[in-house]
């Protein structure tokens, strides 16, 4: 019934220029104009995209497990390049928490070495026969390893609907980047009180882009930041577990892969073992 009601206002809202109602969802900071984009949009020049006002683009680099967008790393180059800030979301197909981990270990993969300003994204949407709490389950287990290998707490990218009725609260400490076509803000969010995304449109035009693409309005929010910032000691001893590697490692501790090795001796970045004790640097 709220929700119904809510629409109906923001609705009569919108059309006598009273603004979003009162329990419309704020942004987490000034947000800037962004889109996002995937294979769909075919070649971009993001030098022209960046003339027209886009500021942020989030890069789909991954279907499932296994599956890489045809221009992700294109994209990444296109876009660096022009200097817009950039960050990528992963279209998660994973039906058990297993799965689940498993993605995210491959969409970390993809990142591992490249050069980010925004936290990574989870794109999880397409449900299968999972119930709610199956959904829930299913995705924490990837946010949680996502944000053990990246040393960043993921953004959750939902539409309104599955943010205010599908996830719980359980998600909520994730920084929520919401779809909703229509109105000026978000109406509803279900356990989060405020969004760091906000995917306004999916008919936007943009130069150096054919076709529509999907625009957004991005928070500080969605600015890549490490999970723990406290004060590092001078020198730390870290304890390689499973799964880990140099560049996540780096990440999380807020040094480079080349100073852990050097500091290390390690001689192939792209070789370390479970149980390995490395000497983090100041």
């Amino acid at each position: 019934m709220r929700t119904r009601i809510a629409a109906a206002l923001a609705a009569f809202c919108l059309a006598f220029g009273l603004g979003a109602p009162a329990w419309a969802l704020e942004p987490q900071g000034q947000p800037v104009q962004g889109m996002d984009v995937s294979a769909w949009q075919g070649e971009i020049d993001f030098e022209q995209a960046r003339d027209w006002g886009i500021r942020t683009v989030y890069i789909r680099a991954a279907v499932g497990q296994g599956r890489q967008d045809d221009y992700w790393r294109a994209n990444y180059q296109k876009a660096k390049a022009a200097g817009i800030k950039m960050g990528f979301y992963h279209y998660v197909t994973a039906r058990s928490p297993e799965q689940a981990r498993e993605q995210a270990e491959f969409f970390a993969g993809l990142m591992e070495g490249l050069e980010m300003d925004c936290r990574p994204a989870m794109d999880f949407e397409s449900f299968g026969g999972l119930d709610r709490e199956q959904i829930n389950q299913t995705a924490l287990a990837y946010l949680t390893r996502l944000e053990e290998l990246c040393g960043c707490k993921p953004a959750v990218y939902s539409n309104s609907w599955d943010a205010a009725h599908v996830f719980d609260q359980r998600l909520s400490g994730y920084p929520l980047w919401i779809a909703e076509y229509g109105p000026d803000q978000p109406r509803e969010g279900g356990a989060w009180a405020t969004w760091a995304g906000f995917q306004y449109t999916s008919q936007g035009q943009v130069s150096g882009i054919k076709g529509n693409v999907d625009l957004d309005r991005f928070a500080p929010a969605m600015d890549w930041e490490k999970t723990d910032p406290s004060p590092r000691p001078e020198e730390q001893t870290v304890l390689v577990q499973p799964g880990d590697t140099l560049w996540a490692i780096a990440r999380r501790y807020g040094v480079t892969v080349e100073q852990i090795a050097r500091q290390n001796g390690v001689r192939n970045p792209d070789l370390i073992y479970p149980g390995q004790q490395l000497q983090i640097p100041a």
